[in-house]
This record gives structure tokens, sequence and C-alpha cells, in this order.
């Protein structure tokens, strides 16, 4: 009797598991994190043709991702980190007060968006033009303010900023001028952006805090800063956001986790959310590798120092936002690690024996080279030691040949610098090295005798 019954039941069974099976699949499916999936259709920033990138570590210096690190781009509104960085040079200098007042001129009431939108004989603080540089990113603020430190001549500041950034160490940066607007001529790399980031923080933390304003209020009217990141990620302080046609979005951003502070700079994203996102995942990965490595595990991080160039993926500037890139100046890209960089070592490779001990044959001493001059090629100006020993170890390394009958020295701090330098060259060989350093894209100046 109750055999059909039973069988009825199962079959009723069996075809409402049909039925529910494909939506539980869906529903399984659904319940896959929404960030994993768009995560997964999403196309990786870092194959993008002007994409650019590096993280380092703040506190030491070093690298912990690059790519394309030092493959020349256009810094756009990143430019005005420089500019602040000079103003805050003259303020700890004493040569200008954050009550100083700035008048603006014809050339900066015209600058184009984004301004503060002042016209020709308004005046302005010091202090105020900083803030809207900082949080407006102010194109007119950051022109007014560059003449009023340098005479009234942007061009003249501009200078200023390329010599100062030589110093510093940014050995592939150009500027023109102070706001970033587009020109084929300015031109900076990922490490050179971090190597400024770094030295606002290093050389002036009394004035780090204007990067981390959410917003500035002048004359009745609210601005919010255009780093996102402020607003969404914990620890992230500064610094800057930039965007032309040419140079596509690009950030320079920090921030602090556990103590340790990181810098990342992107260049070449495709849009704000996208630059923004991968900006934020370069920073909690380089949080992650710094942990583990605090906790014990043997973290092995890529680095790409110094990238030959890729033949294709090529580069050009346009003269105006939003104007069709023109075939003007040109810049290849150069190859980096892939975005899967960051490896634990699951263990440690077996160090074999050494071979037997064998006598080996007294090799002679090559004799002592002469210096045969008394010329200097000088490569770079550094406010740390530290600094300046790594760069001459760098040239050394990268141009031996081109340098191998000089000494290489650093000298006693001069105005707050120690100059790096190669010594005993006559002028025609301090000129020929500075040219093949030059040719390379190398910072590199003759020195006469005496001087």
């Amino acid at each position: 009797m109750f055999q059909p019954a039973r069988r009825v039941v199962f079959a009723a069974l069996a075809a409402l598991a049909m039925v529910i099976a494909p939506m539980m699949n869906g529903l399984a499916q659904a319940q896959v994190p929404y960030a994993q999936l768009q995560a997964a259709m999403r196309p990786n920033p870092a194959d993008q043709p002007k994409y650019a990138a590096v993280v380092v570590d703040a506190n030491t210096g070093e690298v912990l991702y690059a790519k394309r690190a030092d493959s020349q781009r256009y810094p756009a509104s990143i430019t005005k980190v420089m500019t602040l960085y000079l103003a805050f040079e003259a303020l700890s200098e004493g040569r200008m007060k954050p009550t100083d007042l700035i008048t603006v001129s014809a050339k900066a009431a015209k600058q184009p968006p984004t301004k503060l939108g002042m016209t020709a004989g308004d005046v302005i603080t010091v202090d105020d033009a900083m803030k809207a540089i900082a949080v407006k990113s102010a194109n007119d603020m950051a022109v007014a303010l560059a003449e009023h430190m340098a005479g009234g001549s942007e061009e003249k500041f501009a200078a200023l900023m390329t010599l100062r950034a030589q110093e510093l160490g940014m050995l592939n940066t150009r500027f023109v001028n102070a706001s970033g607007l587009p020109d084929s001529r300015q031109v900076s790399t990922a490490r050179d952006i971090a190597i400024l980031s770094r030295a606002v923080m290093r050389d002036y933390p009394q004035y780090y805090s204007l990067f981390n304003l959410r917003t500035f209020t002048y004359r009745g009217v609210s601005m919010n800063n255009h780093n996102r990141l402020l607003f969404r990620m914990d620890g992230v302080d500064g610094l800057k956001t930039g965007y032309t046609n040419a140079s596509g979005y690009n950030l320079a951003a920090s921030g602090v986790q556990d103590g340790r502070r990181l810098i990342v700079v992107m260049l070449g994203g495709t849009s704000n959310a996208a630059r923004d996102n991968h900006v934020q995942y370069l920073l909690n990965t380089g949080w992650d590798v710094l942990r583990r490595r605090q906790q014990g595990e043997p973290i092995l991080v890529a680095q790409s120092m110094f990238e030959p160039p890729e033949p294709d993926a090529t580069q050009y500037a346009s003269l105006e936002q939003g104007d069709a890139e023109l075939p003007q100046a040109s810049f290849v890209n150069g190859p980096g690690p892939s975005a899967s960089t960051f490896k634990v070592a699951s263990a440690m490779a077996p160090v074999a024996d050494p071979p037997a001990r064998t006598k080996p044959t007294p090799a002679r001493k090559p004799a002592p080279k002469k210096p045969k001059g008394e010329w200097t090629a000088q490569v770079g100006a550094f406010k740390s030691k530290d600094q300046a020993k790594t760069q001459l170890v760098t040239i050394r390394k990268r141009f031996g040949q081109v340098l191998d009958d000089a000494e290489g020295v650093i000298g006693d701090r001069v105005g707050g610098f120690f100059r790096v330098q190669f010594t005993g060259l006559t002028a025609d060989g301090a000129r020929a090295a500075c040219k093949a350093l030059s040719a390379k894209r190398q910072t590199c100046m003759v020195v006469a005798p005496g001087r």
C-alpha cells in the first residue's frame, strides 16, 4: 500500500531537485564577492602602455615594486609637489612668510582650469595660495606663487625646479612650468616622483600635512581634495593627483600602517577609479609584505632599477588639455616585473659543500691608474651622504667604462649638499664623459680645476 505512494513522493522530490539545482548554482555564483567578479572582468592597469609605477618603503628607501619606473612620463599636476617643495624651502629659510601677499598677474589669471578663478590684480596670502594648490590643484595659484618667488618669472622658477630636482637625485626629470599643464618638454618618472615625495617628508615634515587637507574654503566656497584615497583609505595622508590627455590619470600617494610608511606612484591610469583602485591595491600589498617580513617570513621582492626601452608602446605629448595627441616628443616604455611580483619563499635552497681548496697562483697586481688631468664630472648633489654614496655606486656600475680612468669621490657638505664627482679627468675626458652620461638621461656637469 505504501510502496506506490513512496514512489510518487520520490518522483516529486526528484523533479523539485531538478528545478532547484540551477537556482542553487546561480545563488552560489552570486555569493562570490562582487569585487572579485569585477576584478576578473577589468583589464590590468599595468598592461596599459602609459602605465608606470613604483612602491617605496619611505623609512628605508627600498623599492618594493617597480614597473617602467624609469620610463619618462608627463607628471601633470603632480608637478605642483615640486612647486610646493620650493615654497617650503623658502618658508623654512625665512625668505618667505605664510602671511606674505601675492598679487595675481595677468598670466596667472589666464591659466586654464582647474583654478581658483582670481582676476589680475587680486591679492592672496602665500598660505591660501599653497592650500589652493594642494587641495584644488589650482593652476593660477601655482603660477602666481612661482612668479612671487622668482621675481615675476615662471620660466626662471621652472629652471630652479629642475636644478633642485637634479640635486635631489631626480635624474630623469625636467620642469618648464610650475603647474603641470601640458608641455612636451616637461617630463618625469615614477621613481623620480617617489624621490620627491620622500624628500618632502624628510626635509619639511612641518609642512607635509598640507597634502592631507581634505577641504579648503576660500571666499565662502568649499573645495574637496582630488585625492579620493584621503577619504576612503585609513592611513593615507597625501600627496597629489594629476591628469592631462597625454599623461592619463596620475597619483602619488603615501600612508602609514603599523608604523611603516609607504610611497606609491602610479602614472598613466585610464580613469580616476582605475587609478585609485590600483594604488590602493599596491599600498595594501606593500604593507602586507612588510608585515610578513616583520613576522619572519622570507619575502622575495622584485626590483627593476634601470629598464631598457621597449620598441613598442610609444607615448606622445599633447600641447593642451583635451587636444589630440601630436607626434612631437615620444617616450618608449621599459619592461618591468608583472603585477605578481610579491612572492613568498617556501623553503631555503640547500647550500652545496665548498670545493676543495687549491693553492691559487699569485696574480699580478695591476698598476694603479694615474689621473690624467684635473677636471671633474659632477653627477649629482644630495642632502644625505647615504644618498650620495648610493649615487656613486650606481654611476660607477652603469658607466664604469666611460669613467674608467676617473676617481669617484663624495665631497664635504657645501651649501647643505654632498656632491658626487669623478675627478682626475682631462678637459676633453670630462666633456666626453658628461656627453655619454647625458645621452643616457643621466645628469652630468663638467667642473673646471679650482672650481
